[in-house]
């Protein structure tokens, strides 16, 4: 007999859990995907060259209606689960109740609304699927577009609506851009470049109020030193929440996420949780390569496996409009630390290594990001890298070098 297996939530983490399960385990579920989308699994990491032309919805589908069929999953697409009946094991959907023996849990995030006058007017949005993709790809050449938040979405949807000739600034209250992943020397750079490219930033800057105009719609930002930039689009990509509200009000424990085991369990043993949504000791996950793992490891427990999913230390290897970066560890001032710098502003290469004891603890790469796996390879394992200082910064070859690094104290 099948284990009826129920997942609420068709993003990417539930997709390659679902792969795993039909390839390894084919005829062992009778599975139902519900998903309040009204579309299935697709790679939203795509979703930044599809606003900027370069690509079509239909290249990013990761697993079309032939691939549900083919493998006998129900998908309920565009349908929203109202609740959880643990008792009674049943998913309530709004169009009638699935049984489950076991459920997974994979809502994903909300993307966080900065509480400001004004939010909730017409024109203002986040960006977080492909309906909100294609509020700003149906806007018109010369469009005025603000952004507030610096960080990797918002560049990404500033850079793609820059390409379909609107006029973007992007507002970011931190001192530089991307500040979770780059330093503030490579955030500046990267400034740099983008306003080359036609974008306008404008980083230290707090934002106060969205005004609305005659039509009732946005017309402006004002920021907290008075100023109204007018505007016909305001996008919101400030950060993202776990979605947690479905497990809270089954009674699950809740802490930021959903709080699960190392099994992906969570505090009901016929309920799992992976994703964005969860909490992990205390950890929350927003990176696709943490998402994979969290798949593989949920698709082994829930084929009676016994896998304990154990994060790893993680890199960021990004393009934003060209601009290639890269940033593993911590690379923040600290005591008894040091670092080796490598800066060609005119080449457009930046490239710091933060070094404690003989290990590398952090690194941050602008514009020549090619030896960017060999520095995550140190940093998570953790390497002895005394017999590597003197040419660490050149990668692991480093016979034709022409540069001299610079070393100095981080202490502080």
């Amino acid at each position: 007999m099948k284990t009826r297996l129920v997942v609420i939530g068709a993003g990417m983490a539930s997709g390659r859990m679902l792969e795993h399960l039909v390839n390894t385990a084919p005829d062992a579920f009778e599975i139902t995907l519900f998903n309040a989308e009204d579309r299935g699994n697709y790679n939203r990491l795509m979703l930044s060259p599809v606003l900027a032309g370069e690509k079509t919805y239909e290249e990013i589908v990761t697993h079309d209606a032939e691939w549900y069929a083919r493998h006998g999953i129900t998908p309920r697409f565009g349908e929203r689960v109202t609740s959880i009946d643990r008792t009674s094991k049943t998913v309530m959907g709004e169009h009638g109740p699935v049984p489950y023996d076991r459920l997974v849990i994979a809502t994903g995030s909300n993307p966080f609304v900065i509480p400001m006058p004004g939010h909730d007017l017409p024109g203002v949005i986040s960006w977080r699927d492909w309906d909100d993709t294609q509020v700003m790809i149906g806007q018109k050449k010369g469009t005025r577009a603000i952004v507030i938040g610096g960080g990797v979405l918002g560049l990404e949807a500033a850079a793609g609506m820059a390409a379909r000739g609107m006029d973007v600034t992007v507002i970011h209250i931190a001192g530089h851009l991307m500040e979770r992943q780059l330093d503030p020397a490579a955030g500046a750079m990267l400034a740099r470049t983008l306003e080359a490219r036609g974008l306008k930033i404008r980083c230290n800057t707090a934002s106060e109020e969205i005004v609305a105009g005659p039509d009732g719609r946005v017309a402006g930002l004002r920021l907290k030193d008075g100023t109204l930039l007018p505007c016909d689009l305001l996008v919101m990509a400030v950060g993202i929440r776990p979605a947690t509200a479905l497990a809270q009000a089954a009674g699950l424990a809740v802490g930021r996420g959903i709080t699960v085991d190392d099994h992906l369990r969570s505090s009901d043993p016929s309920i799992f949780a992976l994703g964005e949504c969860i909490e992990l000791n205390g950890a929350l996950f927003g990176l696709v390569a943490p998402l994979y793992d969290q798949a593989e490891v949920l698709a082994a427990n829930l084929m009676g496996g016994d896998t304990r999913y154990i994060p790893k230390e993680t890199s960021t290897k990004l393009k934003v409009t060209g601009c290639d970066l890269f940033s593993a560890g911590c690379f923040a001032d600290g005591p008894d630390r040091e670092e080796i710098l490598l800066s060609a502003p005119e080449d457009g290469i930046y490239k710091r290594l933060v070094i404690a004891g003989e290990k590398l603890v952090g690194a941050v790469i602008y514009g020549d990001t090619e030896h960017g796996g060999f520095y995550y390879g140190l940093i998570r394992d953790g390497a002895d890298i005394s017999d590597l200082r003197e040419a660490l910064i050149f990668g692991p070859v480093s016979a034709n070098a022409t540069a001299q690094p610079s070393r100095c104290s981080l202490a502080g």
